[in-house]
């Protein structure tokens, strides 16, 4: 059952109180009252969200349920660093769509307000956290991808009693939460089976010049080769996401084709398009008679790959690979050496079921 919470704060008074006062015909005597209404929670729930605009009384509601919990970050050490082990790290960060491995080892100070954002998401969300202003800090894109990432990542960990207290509504269906309170209306709502809004991106052949606008967000590198096939994704009509593919010569196949890279833009991160613009290329591949194959180390798009029946791991698939381990003259040869005992996922695209978002 709600009940109301009276609030009461007291201030000295002076002289331009008084002045203010008495210009806006507004009678003060230093002591402020104010009432809250606080709704019946239900009392199991993953995510739950307060929204409403400015002094509404989200946070008096929020700390009725949990405290909002600032974490100091460390000014001299990398953002991984405060996270438990390398393993917590990775998943933390990569829940909540945090994806750039080299911003990762960066102290918190000198990252983009977007990336201090998800950084401060991924080392607070736990079970009864509370997390107060979600996403008044970042643009409204961020806020979306950044929601449908938390969203995925809470249900996937397991987290229960997950609060956010916002004063902004674009983000109620990309978060999808059990239970929204609004403090302007005052009422309780149940989101129900309400489904994310769909995602179309459009992917389109380019060359390599469009490159260098991806360059510097890729995991390992920035290098492309000059013989890549390239295609820009665009979402709304801006360029979220770059990939591109080499010829893979094998002995035993004709027609073979490796993923080269793949970049999604920071802001965009998290909606998992990287996968699917990764999934389209495949099917191209395949349509066209060919064979498909990609290799990384990451390990959102890797695990993607090992519970997606649209790929199938190789022989070499999460396998420190021996036979790079010699000494070589060539270009390829010290590239083999340097990722000798690098694991990481192999794969080819079988393309077993129709891919689930749309790509014109």
């Amino acid at each position: 059952m709600s009940f109301t919470l009276r609030k009461t704060s007291s201030v000295r008074t002076n002289e331009i109180t008084e002045q203010i006062s008495v210009a806006f015909d507004y009678v003060f005597d230093g002591e402020s009252v104010f009432d809250c209404v606080i709704p019946d929670i239900p009392d199991d729930y993953k995510i739950g969200l307060i929204v409403g605009s400015s002094g509404s009384g989200k946070s008096t509601i929020l700390n009725t349920l949990g405290r909002h919990e600032d974490f100091l970050w460390p000014p001299n050490e990398a953002v991984v660093s405060s996270f438990k082990d390398a393993d917590d790290a990775k998943n933390r960060l990569s829940g909540v769509g945090f994806n750039s491995v080299p911003s990762w080892m960066r102290p918190y100070s000198v990252l983009s307000t977007g990336e201090k954002f998800r950084a401060d998401m991924a080392i607070s969300i736990k079970d009864n956290a509370c997390i107060d202003e979600f996403t008044s800090v970042v643009d409204r894109v961020v806020a979306r991808s950044c929601a449908c990432a938390i969203n995925r990542y809470i249900n996937a960990a397991g987290f229960k009693k997950v609060t956010f207290s916002s004063c902004h509504k674009d983000i109620i269906d990309w978060l999808q939460p059990c239970w929204i309170y609004d403090t302007d209306a005052m009422k309780l709502l149940d989101r129900g089976a309400a489904r994310r809004p769909d995602i179309t991106v459009n992917l389109y052949p380019c060359n390599t010049d469009v490159w260098p606008l991806f360059s510097r967000h890729h995991y390992l590198t920035g290098d492309l080769n000059k013989s890549s096939r390239c295609w820009v994704a665009t979402w709304e009509g801006q360029a979220v996401g770059f990939t591109a593919i080499i010829a893979f010569p094998n002995g035993n196949f004709m027609n073979a084709w490796r993923e080269h890279r793949t970049v999604v833009l920071p802001e965009y991160q998290g909606l998992g398009l990287g996968v699917r613009i990764s999934d389209a290329v495949g099917k191209m591949v395949l349509l066209d008679g060919g064979r498909y194959f990609s290799k990384t180390a990451h390990y959102r798009m890797g695990e993607y790959r090992e519970n997606s029946p649209l790929w199938v791991g190789t022989s070499k698939n999460k396998k420190s690979r021996k036979d790079y381990n010699y000494s070589g003259s060539t270009k390829e040869d010290k590239y083999k050496h340097l990722h000798a005992k690098r694991v990481c996922y192999s794969h080819e695209y079988m393309g077993v079921k129709q891919d689930d978002e749309d790509f014109a």
